[in-house]
């Protein structure tokens, strides 16, 4: 087992997704295809959509590749890079009149899509994260509400910072790929039309990305006690008791039901001094 395996590993074991966790590589050569994955092309007769070779991946487990020859959709194609994208996309009329309001609206849409560099990768390939025979690029994984609030406290659990995400009702298969590998941070991505209609990916899920070098700091954070547990238990009591940390800081706020919770060491005299600071 590889050291991303053993990531995959323990991130799934954390947020126990319904689906596996993709482990994603751009190909720059065909060397870098792993013996064994299948070709839409050549194993299915068929092009392929890039959110149904994901599917593929996540549900039944297969490793995909995709070259430009398999690709059927064209917004990965100009999104990855395997392709130059024409004149017709920037003038926004890949979008215009169907989508948007105007070609410059349309315009707008082509000129913000990610892309990575044209001509520098030949293709992808998807694989179950736990069982991937390459180092992967990205991790892409498809999770519920619940699920993405772990992953965002794993993920701050080491510097305490936000990610830092665009989000679009297009292209999700490019958004949660390539940002990813471009600014080197975690992602969310909505899933699109197609990942829905044509991958069947349901309404509670949504997308989170991890780039290779933040997957140990991801399985480290969601390991600790302070960023949660999954499922979420519930409760509806008002008034509930406060952890010692937000307790005190109430106090410091004098918020006036928090003097109801006994903190060791902290009374009268404490409360009177943190109030000067208000």
């Amino acid at each position: 087992m590889s050291i991303y395996n053993e990531y995959g590993k323990r991130i799934e074991e954390q947020i126990q997704p319904v689906s596996r966790i993709i482990a994603v590589k751009m190909l720059e050569s065909l060397d870098d295809i792993p013996s064994g994955a299948k070709r839409p092309i050549e194993d299915y007769g068929k092009c392929m959509a890039t959110c149904q070779a994901l599917a593929l991946t996540r549900k039944y487990g297969e490793t995909i590749v995709q070259l430009f020859e398999d690709m059927w959709c064209p917004e990965p194609v100009i999104g990855f890079g395997l392709a130059e994208p024409p004149d017709f996309f920037f003038e926004g009329r890949n979008r215009y009149p169907g989508g948007v309001a105007s070609l410059e609206a349309g315009a707008n849409w082509a000129r913000e899509l990610p892309r990575l560099e044209p001509g520098r990768y030949l293709g992808m390939v998807s694989a179950p994260i736990r069982t991937a025979s390459f180092e992967p690029d990205v991790a892409v994984i498809y999770c519920n509400s619940a699920q993405l609030l772990r992953l965002l406290l794993g993920i701050a659990y080491e510097d305490g910072r936000d990610i830092t995400t665009v989000l679009g009702g297009h292209s999700a298969c490019v958004y949660a790929i390539v940002p990813a590998i471009l600014k080197n941070e975690c992602q969310v991505a909505v899933p699109c039309r197609g990942d829905r209609g044509r991958a069947g990916t349901q309404d509670y899920e949504i997308i989170f990305s991890v780039p290779k070098e933040q997957l140990e700091r991801l399985a480290y954070g969601l390991e600790q006690a302070g960023t949660g547990s999954y499922p979420t238990g519930f409760s509806m009591e008002p008034e509930y008791k406060l952890s010692e940390s937000y307790g005190k800081m109430a106090r410091m706020m004098g918020m006036k039901k928090a003097d109801g919770t006994k903190i060791e060491g902290y009374g009268k005299e404490e409360r009177e001094r943190d109030l000067q600071y208000r």
